[in-house]
Protein backbone atom coordinates (compact mmCIF):
# COMPACT_ATOMS: atom_id res chain seq x y z
CA UNK A 1 0.00 0.00 0.00
CA UNK A 2 1.37 3.60 -1.02
CA UNK A 3 1.95 5.74 1.86
CA UNK A 4 -0.25 8.91 1.51
CA UNK A 5 1.52 12.07 2.63
CA UNK A 6 -0.52 15.10 2.97
CA UNK A 7 1.12 18.22 1.47
CA UNK A 8 -0.90 20.37 2.15
CA UNK A 9 -0.76 20.21 6.33
CA UNK A 10 3.11 21.88 6.05
CA UNK A 11 4.69 24.53 4.61
CA UNK A 12 8.35 25.30 4.45
CA UNK A 13 9.78 27.16 6.31
CA UNK A 14 11.51 29.69 4.82
CA UNK A 15 12.09 33.64 4.08
CA UNK A 16 13.60 33.95 0.66
CA UNK A 17 12.19 34.31 -2.32
CA UNK A 18 14.34 32.41 -4.19
CA UNK A 19 13.49 29.20 -2.05
CA UNK A 20 9.77 29.69 -2.29
CA UNK A 21 9.84 29.97 -6.43
CA UNK A 22 11.87 26.73 -6.40
CA UNK A 23 9.16 24.34 -4.86
CA UNK A 24 6.81 26.30 -7.49
CA UNK A 25 6.50 25.08 -11.52
CA UNK A 26 7.01 27.98 -13.35
CA UNK A 27 4.90 30.75 -12.82
CA UNK A 28 3.54 33.42 -15.19
CA UNK A 29 4.31 37.15 -14.29
CA UNK A 30 7.54 36.16 -12.87
CA UNK A 31 11.20 36.81 -14.18
CA UNK A 32 14.38 34.90 -12.60
CA UNK A 33 17.63 36.34 -13.60
CA UNK A 34 20.63 35.33 -12.90
CA UNK A 35 24.34 36.94 -13.08
CA UNK A 36 28.07 36.43 -11.64
CA UNK A 37 30.18 39.12 -10.47
CA UNK A 38 33.47 38.09 -8.46
CA UNK A 39 32.80 34.55 -7.71
CA UNK A 40 28.99 35.74 -5.92
CA UNK A 41 26.03 35.09 -7.74
CA UNK A 42 23.34 37.35 -8.22
CA UNK A 43 19.81 36.28 -8.57
CA UNK A 44 17.27 39.22 -9.92
CA UNK A 45 13.70 38.01 -9.09
CA UNK A 46 10.37 40.34 -10.32
CA UNK A 47 7.08 39.33 -9.18
CA UNK A 48 3.68 40.56 -10.34
CA UNK A 49 0.50 40.99 -8.68
CA UNK A 50 -1.22 37.95 -10.60
CA UNK A 51 2.39 35.58 -9.52
CA UNK A 52 2.62 36.91 -6.31
CA UNK A 53 -0.89 36.32 -5.43
CA UNK A 54 -0.71 32.65 -6.47
CA UNK A 55 2.24 31.81 -4.25
CA UNK A 56 0.66 33.88 -1.16
CA UNK A 57 3.64 36.34 -1.53
CA UNK A 58 3.97 40.12 -1.61
CA UNK A 59 4.41 41.82 -5.36
CA UNK A 60 7.67 43.60 -5.92
CA UNK A 61 11.95 43.22 -6.36
CA UNK A 62 13.71 40.62 -4.95
CA UNK A 63 17.57 40.75 -5.37
CA UNK A 64 19.89 37.61 -3.51
CA UNK A 65 23.69 37.14 -3.59
CA UNK A 66 24.97 34.04 -3.19
CA UNK A 67 28.49 34.58 -1.60
CA UNK A 68 31.16 32.25 -0.12
CA UNK A 69 32.05 32.13 3.80
CA UNK A 70 33.17 35.47 4.62
CA UNK A 71 34.86 34.66 7.44
CA UNK A 72 37.80 34.73 4.98
CA UNK A 73 39.15 38.17 4.99
CA UNK A 74 39.43 37.92 0.52
CA UNK A 75 35.92 36.56 0.21
CA UNK A 76 34.53 39.43 2.82
CA UNK A 77 36.35 42.15 1.15
CA UNK A 78 34.67 40.91 -2.23
CA UNK A 79 31.15 40.35 -1.13
CA UNK A 80 31.18 44.36 1.02
CA UNK A 81 32.75 45.81 -2.63
CA UNK A 82 29.62 43.74 -4.52
CA UNK A 83 27.07 44.39 -2.03
CA UNK A 84 27.61 48.05 -2.10
CA UNK A 85 27.41 48.65 -5.67
CA UNK A 86 24.35 46.80 -5.90
CA UNK A 87 22.60 48.23 -2.82
CA UNK A 88 23.51 51.64 -4.53
CA UNK A 89 22.27 50.61 -7.86
CA UNK A 90 19.03 49.14 -5.64
CA UNK A 91 18.31 53.02 -4.49
CA UNK A 92 18.90 54.63 -7.42
CA UNK A 93 16.32 52.33 -8.89
CA UNK A 94 13.68 52.88 -6.03
CA UNK A 95 14.45 57.14 -7.28
CA UNK A 96 16.07 57.48 -3.40
CA UNK A 97 17.25 61.02 -3.46
CA UNK A 98 20.57 61.68 -2.56
CA UNK A 99 19.06 64.11 0.83
CA UNK A 100 16.56 61.46 1.49
CA UNK A 101 16.13 61.07 5.04
CA UNK A 102 16.50 57.30 6.36
CA UNK A 103 15.26 55.48 9.36
CA UNK A 104 17.85 52.21 9.38
CA UNK A 105 15.66 49.82 11.69
CA UNK A 106 16.80 46.75 13.38
CA UNK A 107 15.06 43.70 13.69
CA UNK A 108 15.83 40.76 16.39
CA UNK A 109 16.58 39.54 20.05
CA UNK A 110 20.44 40.62 20.50
CA UNK A 111 20.29 38.12 23.49
CA UNK A 112 19.68 35.49 21.02
CA UNK A 113 22.97 35.28 18.90
CA UNK A 114 21.30 33.82 15.57
CA UNK A 115 18.66 36.68 15.84
CA UNK A 116 21.00 39.33 16.79
CA UNK A 117 21.91 40.91 13.25
CA UNK A 118 19.32 43.47 12.95
CA UNK A 119 20.49 44.99 16.35
CA UNK A 120 24.01 44.60 16.13
CA UNK A 121 24.12 46.09 12.51
CA UNK A 122 22.32 49.41 13.95
CA UNK A 123 24.89 49.55 16.81
CA UNK A 124 27.29 50.48 13.97
CA UNK A 125 25.25 52.80 11.90
CA UNK A 126 26.41 56.38 11.28
CA UNK A 127 23.41 58.22 12.97
CA UNK A 128 23.19 62.44 11.95
CA UNK A 129 19.48 62.95 12.70
CA UNK A 130 20.30 64.82 15.56
CA UNK A 131 23.16 67.12 13.65
CA UNK A 132 20.49 68.54 11.37
CA UNK A 133 17.68 69.20 13.92
CA UNK A 134 19.84 71.39 16.03
CA UNK A 135 20.82 73.53 12.86
CA UNK A 136 24.69 72.58 12.39
CA UNK A 137 26.11 73.24 8.90
CA UNK A 138 26.50 69.64 8.30
CA UNK A 139 28.62 67.95 4.88
CA UNK A 140 27.28 67.82 2.09
CA UNK A 141 27.95 63.90 1.50
CA UNK A 142 25.98 62.96 5.13
CA UNK A 143 21.90 62.55 5.01
CA UNK A 144 20.07 62.59 7.76
CA UNK A 145 20.11 59.44 9.23
CA UNK A 146 18.07 57.53 12.43
CA UNK A 147 18.56 54.34 13.85
CA UNK A 148 16.41 52.08 16.06
CA UNK A 149 16.05 48.46 17.38
CA UNK A 150 12.57 47.96 18.90
CA UNK A 151 13.70 44.29 20.45
CA UNK A 152 10.94 41.98 19.92
CA UNK A 153 7.52 40.96 21.15
CA UNK A 154 8.45 38.58 23.58
CA UNK A 155 10.36 40.62 25.68
CA UNK A 156 8.52 44.15 25.03
CA UNK A 157 4.52 43.37 24.83
CA UNK A 158 4.44 45.70 22.26
CA UNK A 159 4.09 44.74 18.49
CA UNK A 160 6.81 46.50 16.02
CA UNK A 161 4.69 48.55 13.77
CA UNK A 162 2.90 49.75 16.92
CA UNK A 163 6.59 50.84 17.85
CA UNK A 164 7.49 52.29 14.64
CA UNK A 165 4.35 54.04 14.09
CA UNK A 166 4.64 56.24 16.80
CA UNK A 167 8.59 57.02 15.56
CA UNK A 168 7.57 57.27 11.73
CA UNK A 169 5.25 60.35 13.44
CA UNK A 170 7.30 62.31 15.47
CA UNK A 171 10.49 61.43 13.02
CA UNK A 172 8.83 61.53 9.37
CA UNK A 173 11.51 59.64 7.49
CA UNK A 174 11.53 59.52 3.75
CA UNK A 175 12.21 55.91 3.62
CA UNK A 176 13.22 53.06 6.14
CA UNK A 177 15.33 49.98 5.64
CA UNK A 178 14.62 47.25 8.25
CA UNK A 179 17.26 44.51 8.85
CA UNK A 180 16.48 40.89 9.92
CA UNK A 181 17.86 37.58 10.25
CA UNK A 182 15.76 35.27 7.99
CA UNK A 183 15.12 31.50 8.19
CA UNK A 184 15.93 29.14 5.28
CA UNK A 185 15.00 25.74 3.71
CA UNK A 186 18.50 24.86 2.40
CA UNK A 187 21.78 24.25 4.86
CA UNK A 188 23.90 25.96 1.29
CA UNK A 189 22.33 28.85 2.18
CA UNK A 190 22.63 29.44 6.08
CA UNK A 191 25.26 32.68 6.36
CA UNK A 192 26.09 32.63 2.87
CA UNK A 193 23.12 34.32 1.25
CA UNK A 194 22.12 38.04 1.82
CA UNK A 195 18.30 38.94 0.27
CA UNK A 196 17.31 42.94 -0.75
CA UNK A 197 13.90 43.52 -1.51
CA UNK A 198 11.64 46.26 -1.57
CA UNK A 199 8.51 44.82 -0.07
CA UNK A 200 8.95 44.73 3.27
CA UNK A 201 8.98 42.29 5.42
CA UNK A 202 7.12 40.18 7.98
CA UNK A 203 9.06 39.47 10.93
CA UNK A 204 9.24 36.45 11.91
CA UNK A 205 7.80 34.86 9.50
CA UNK A 206 10.32 32.05 8.49
CA UNK A 207 10.04 30.35 11.92
CA UNK A 208 6.17 30.21 12.10
CA UNK A 209 5.91 33.38 14.37
CA UNK A 210 4.78 36.03 12.06
CA UNK A 211 4.75 39.21 13.59
CA UNK A 212 2.47 42.70 11.77
CA UNK A 213 3.82 43.72 8.28
CA UNK A 214 6.47 46.24 7.95
CA UNK A 215 5.63 47.90 5.04
CA UNK A 216 4.09 50.74 2.70
CA UNK A 217 0.48 49.68 2.79
CA UNK A 218 1.38 49.62 6.61
CA UNK A 219 3.40 52.26 7.33
CA UNK A 220 2.77 54.54 4.83
CA UNK A 221 6.59 55.06 4.20
CA UNK A 222 8.96 53.19 1.46
CA UNK A 223 10.09 50.10 3.55
CA UNK A 224 13.46 48.73 2.18
CA UNK A 225 14.51 44.99 3.68
CA UNK A 226 17.78 43.14 3.84
CA UNK A 227 18.24 39.90 5.52
CA UNK A 228 20.19 36.93 5.99
CA UNK A 229 19.41 33.75 6.63
CA UNK A 230 21.02 32.44 10.03
CA UNK A 231 18.71 29.26 10.64
CA UNK A 232 16.97 26.39 9.49
CA UNK A 233 14.87 24.06 10.73
CA UNK A 234 15.37 20.22 11.52
CA UNK A 235 13.39 18.87 8.62
CA UNK A 236 15.55 21.09 6.40
CA UNK A 237 18.85 19.50 8.16
CA UNK A 238 17.57 15.93 7.62
CA UNK A 239 15.88 16.04 4.47
CA UNK A 240 19.13 18.08 2.63
CA UNK A 241 21.05 14.88 4.52
CA UNK A 242 18.98 12.15 2.65
CA UNK A 243 19.80 14.62 -0.77
CA UNK A 244 23.32 14.63 -0.10
CA UNK A 245 23.19 10.83 0.38
CA UNK A 246 21.83 9.76 -3.27
CA UNK A 247 24.72 12.85 -4.30
CA UNK A 248 27.22 10.69 -2.71
CA UNK A 249 25.95 7.57 -3.92
CA UNK A 250 26.11 8.59 -7.50
CA UNK A 251 29.04 9.81 -7.17
CA UNK A 252 30.61 6.81 -5.56
CA UNK A 253 28.65 5.27 -8.93
CA UNK A 254 30.72 7.17 -11.28
CA UNK A 255 33.72 7.03 -10.48
CA UNK A 256 34.36 3.66 -8.23
CA UNK A 257 35.93 1.88 -11.56
CA UNK A 258 38.71 5.02 -11.69
CA UNK A 259 41.68 3.92 -10.81
CA UNK A 260 42.61 7.86 -9.07
CA UNK A 261 39.36 7.04 -6.75
CA UNK A 262 40.59 3.84 -5.98
CA UNK A 263 43.61 5.40 -4.56
CA UNK A 264 41.63 8.23 -2.69
CA UNK A 265 41.69 7.97 1.42
CA UNK A 266 38.35 8.68 3.13
CA UNK A 267 38.03 12.67 3.42
CA UNK A 268 36.54 15.21 1.86
CA UNK A 269 34.81 15.16 -1.52
CA UNK A 270 33.08 17.74 -3.37
CA UNK A 271 29.80 16.29 -4.64
CA UNK A 272 27.47 18.94 -4.27
CA UNK A 273 27.20 19.42 -7.44
CA UNK A 274 26.97 15.74 -8.31
CA UNK A 275 23.81 15.11 -10.69
CA UNK A 276 21.50 11.58 -9.90
CA UNK A 277 22.91 9.36 -11.00
CA UNK A 278 20.62 6.75 -9.68
CA UNK A 279 17.56 4.56 -10.80
CA UNK A 280 14.33 4.46 -8.65
CA UNK A 281 15.03 0.87 -7.79
CA UNK A 282 18.54 1.47 -6.33
CA UNK A 283 17.51 4.51 -4.52
CA UNK A 284 14.16 2.16 -3.13
CA UNK A 285 17.10 -0.71 -2.20
CA UNK A 286 19.35 1.69 -0.27
CA UNK A 287 16.66 4.04 1.54
CA UNK A 288 13.32 1.52 0.96
CA UNK A 289 9.90 4.17 1.92
CA UNK A 290 12.17 7.51 1.35
CA UNK A 291 13.73 6.58 -1.76
CA UNK A 292 10.20 6.22 -3.61
CA UNK A 293 9.54 9.78 -2.29
CA UNK A 294 10.48 13.51 -4.21
CA UNK A 295 12.78 16.06 -2.54
CA UNK A 296 9.35 17.62 -1.30
CA UNK A 297 7.85 14.84 -0.36
CA UNK A 298 10.65 14.03 2.02
CA UNK A 299 11.16 16.77 3.49
CA UNK A 300 7.30 17.35 4.27
CA UNK A 301 7.30 13.34 5.69
CA UNK A 302 9.97 14.36 7.91
CA UNK A 303 8.00 17.47 8.99
CA UNK A 304 5.10 14.58 9.65
CA UNK A 305 7.73 12.98 12.07
CA UNK A 306 9.28 15.38 13.75
CA UNK A 307 7.03 18.63 14.31
CA UNK A 308 4.14 16.68 16.12
CA UNK A 309 6.59 15.66 19.21
CA UNK A 310 8.36 19.18 18.89
CA UNK A 311 11.08 18.11 17.64
CA UNK A 312 11.55 20.40 14.79
CA UNK A 313 14.00 22.55 16.24
CA UNK A 314 15.51 25.57 14.92
CA UNK A 315 19.29 24.84 14.33
CA UNK A 316 22.50 27.48 13.54
CA UNK A 317 26.20 26.45 12.99
CA UNK A 318 28.36 26.77 15.82
CA UNK A 319 30.41 29.55 14.62
CA UNK A 320 27.79 31.60 14.50
CA UNK A 321 28.71 34.44 17.24
CA UNK A 322 31.82 35.29 14.51
CA UNK A 323 29.82 34.88 11.54
CA UNK A 324 27.15 37.31 13.11
CA UNK A 325 29.89 39.68 14.48
CA UNK A 326 31.25 39.68 10.64
CA UNK A 327 27.83 40.04 9.09
CA UNK A 328 26.61 42.65 10.76
CA UNK A 329 29.81 44.38 10.41
CA UNK A 330 29.59 44.17 6.48
CA UNK A 331 26.06 45.60 6.00
CA UNK A 332 26.44 48.61 8.37
CA UNK A 333 30.03 49.06 6.68
CA UNK A 334 28.05 48.76 3.00
CA UNK A 335 24.48 51.16 4.75
CA UNK A 336 26.99 53.80 5.91
CA UNK A 337 29.10 54.33 2.31
CA UNK A 338 26.10 54.26 0.21
CA UNK A 339 23.22 56.03 2.54
CA UNK A 340 26.82 59.03 3.15
CA UNK A 341 28.62 58.32 0.12
CA UNK A 342 31.82 57.49 2.12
Amino acid sequence: MKHEIDLAKYKIRTDLMSEVLDQENPLEGCTREKTEENGITIETISLSFEAASKIGKKPGFYQTLYFSDITDEKNYQTLLETFQKYFQKFLDQEEIGEKASCLVVGLGNRKATPDALGPLTVDHVIVTRHLFTIGLDVDPKYRSVSSFAPGVFGTTGIETKEVLEGIIEKVKPDFMIVIDALAASSIERVNHTIQLTNTGIHPGSGIGNSRAELSFETLQVPVYAIGVPTVVDAVTIVSNTFQYMVKHFSYEKENHKKPSFKLQTFGPRDYQKQTDQLSQEEKEKMMGLLGTLTEEETKKFISEVLTPIGYNLMVTPKEIDFVIEKLSCLLSTVLNKVLHHL
